[in-house]
Formats: structure tokens, sequence, C-alpha cells
């Protein structure tokens, strides 16, 4: 999610499968002080075969696991490298009722317009390989930019992208663009940077309507990516240009407030709004 540009696309899919054989409607539950929703939507299993579930956050509680996540503050270099428009800290993160909850603000921090948060678990919970699924219900909004992704552990070393990202799932508010979210890889060669993704649009609705399961699939061979256990994109990491993914990386939630990719809110954009997760799971390749 740094130095964000147009992403290249990898196909445009939909998704083929009916919705309404996923979803499913119960009671929406309020969270004091905090947003109502449905929790319908599609539900990934606990366990898949020949594999073991190594980490994972459901979110239970009434705070953020300390042991695995702490919070990135301010607004980095430059916006974190997007020209982002928002503050991030702490107080913008609530855990309640079993979801996390990241929410954006109006309302002037610093000399910023907009509050929110950055989420990571670097130094903390640190993976090579395997499936993470993200059950997680988008916000909406011009300007309005969730994400849920990944930095390459060595960072501090070789510096982005060379370090290589992987964005598990993005989504770039605004009319017409809520029904499409995306997966991309970005990695860095000879002083050059590099990306490379695809994007799946519902076939009605948005996003934000119900939850989704945003997911990777992580080898030494290749990087896939689904929604609801549909695959939508795929990408060979056979090159030797792709070493730095086979290094550990470490997780990142977000919900931006404008920047490059999306643009900066306008009138329409209403506020809050809120990027509600309930759970990240990672399985890798059993023993």
């Amino acid at each position: 999610m740094q130095t964000r540009k147009k992403i290249i696309m990898g196909g445009m899919n939909k998704l083929r499968h009916s919705l309404a054989a996923a979803m499913f409607i119960l009671a929406a539950p309020t969270l004091a002080e905090g947003p109502e929703f449905s929790i319908g939507g599609h539900i990934s299993p606990q366990s898949y075969p020949g594999m073991s579930l190594v980490w994972h956050d459901e979110f239970s509680g009434n705070r953020l696991d300390s042991s695995s996540w702490s919070h990135e503050t301010g607004t980095g270099r430059k916006g974190w490298g997007n020209n982002e428009q928002q503050y991030d800290r702490p107080e913008n993160t609530q855990v309640r009722d079993g979801f996390l909850v990241i929410t954006a603000q109006s309302g002037e921090h610093h000399s910023n317009a907009f509050t929110s948060s950055r989420i990571v678990t670097r130094d903390l919970q640190e993976f090579r390989y395997g499936r993470i699924d993200v059950r997680a219900l988008l916000p909406e909004g011009q300007g309005i930019w969730p994400a849920v992704w990944m930095l390459g552990a060595t960072m501090p070393d070789r510096g982005w992208p060379s370090a290589g990202e992987i964005d598990i799932v993005e989504m770039v508010g605004g009319e017409g663009r809520e029904n499409t979210v995306h997966g991309t890889l970005h990695w860095g060669q000879g002083g050059g940077h590099f990306y490379e993704g695809g994007a799946i649009t519902l076939p009605a609705g948005k996003y934000g309507d119900f939850f989704h399961v945003f997911s990777i699939v992580w080898d030494e061979n290749s990087i896939r990516w689904l929604v609801d256990d549909f695959q939508y994109f795929e990408k060979s990491l056979a090159s030797s240009e792709f070493e730095a993914f086979r290094e550990p990386f470490y997780l990142l939630v977000k919900l931006a407030v404008g920047g490059d990719w999306p643009g900066n809110p306008d009138h329409t954009t209403q506020f809050p709004q809120h990027l509600v997760v309930d759970y990240i799971r990672v399985f890798q390749d059993a023993p």
C-alpha cells in the first residue's frame, strides 16, 4: 500500500458462484459507540486438508492483542508514501463483540483533517508461506481506502519495494468502484518498482453489504488471490527477481482516507466510516 500507482490488471473476473448460497442474515449487533452492521456473508472453514492453523486472531475481548499487534501512528513520510490525508492513532481502533473495528473520522488532528488507524504485526508475528483468510466488511465513500496487506520483514535492510509487498485486499471507495477489490504484488529489482495484480467485481451489490473472505495462498512458486474461495488472480514467483517472497512477511491492517489512488473525500463522503474485521487466520502445510 506504499507509493501506490494504478495497478496492472491480471484479468477482471466476476464471482461465478451465487451470493445467495454464501450469505445468511443474522441480527445486526450493536457496538457501543460504534457501527451497526449485518454479520451475514461468507464464512471460511476453520481447517484445510494438509494444513495446520498456526496463528489467528478472532478479535475476542475488548482490546487489541499486544502480543500480536502494535500501532503505527502519525502520517509517515508523505502520507505513508501515498499522500494519504489521515493521522493514524490508536484511539480509532476498537475490539468489541468479536470484531476489530477501525474507524475513519473527520475532524482536525495535528493539522490533518481526518483520523484513522494503522496496525501491524511487525516483530511480533511474521509468516513465510501458507494460506491467509481475512473475513471483513468494507467501508464506502469517495476517498476511502481500506487495505489488508503484508510487507517483507527484511524491510529495515532492503527497504521498499525491494523487501516486497503482498496486498491481500484493497478497495478504493467512490461511486462505481465499491463492487471491486484488488490483490497486488509489489517488488523491486535494480532500483526499480514493479507491480502486478488482479481485481474481482461482484455481480451485484457492494463489498460493504456483507462480509466476504479475502485470501491468499502463498508458496515458493506462486501466490494466488481469492474472494470467498474463488480464485481470481495468480502470480508466479519462479523468477529470481522474486527472492524477497521466500522470506518472512508481517501483516498490516489500515483504513486510509485520501491518497494518490482513491483521490480525496468530497461532499458525498460520509463520516465516520468503518473497516470491520471478523477474523484473520494463517494456515501452513502440516509437518
